[in-house]
């Protein structure tokens, strides 16, 4: 069986940071593209970062670019988000996900975990 399970969510404060973990079990990172997504109360879901299907370029969104890093261990078949200088507006529920194809677009991937909440306080 798939699965896909966040951890390191929690409450910080403002300028802090915290590093999410997503722990794959049933397959093999390899060959896939894969997703961080967050989603706001009340706001859409969207992308954070994302590393395409070779393992070999990281994307970010504009938001996140320079604070955030996306990081794989295949050792442990685990992909990581190390968040720096967070802002409130950062304060969503985290997801990571697994597809073909790398893309902003949540549909593409086929593979959900089921997040973890990171608040960040003012």
């Amino acid at each position: 069986e798939v699965q896909l399970v966040e951890s390191g969510g929690g409450l910080v404060q403002a300028g802090g940071s915290l590093r999410l973990s997503c722990a794959a079990s049933g397959f093999t990172f390899d060959g896939y593209a894969i997703g961080w997504f967050r989603q706001a109360p009340g706001k859409e879901r969207e992308g954070v970062s994302l590393i395409d299907s070779s393992g070999g370029h990281t994307y970010y969104a504009d938001s996140v670019k320079g604070r955030f890093t996306m990081s794989t261990d295949n050792a442990k078949n685990t992909v990581y988000l190390q968040m720096n200088s967070l802002k409130p507006e950062d304060t969503a529920v985290y997801s990571c996900a697994v597809g073909r194809y790398a893309s902003w677009s949540g549909d593409e991937y086929n593979y959900w975990g089921r997040g973890t909440h990171v608040t960040v306080s003012s």
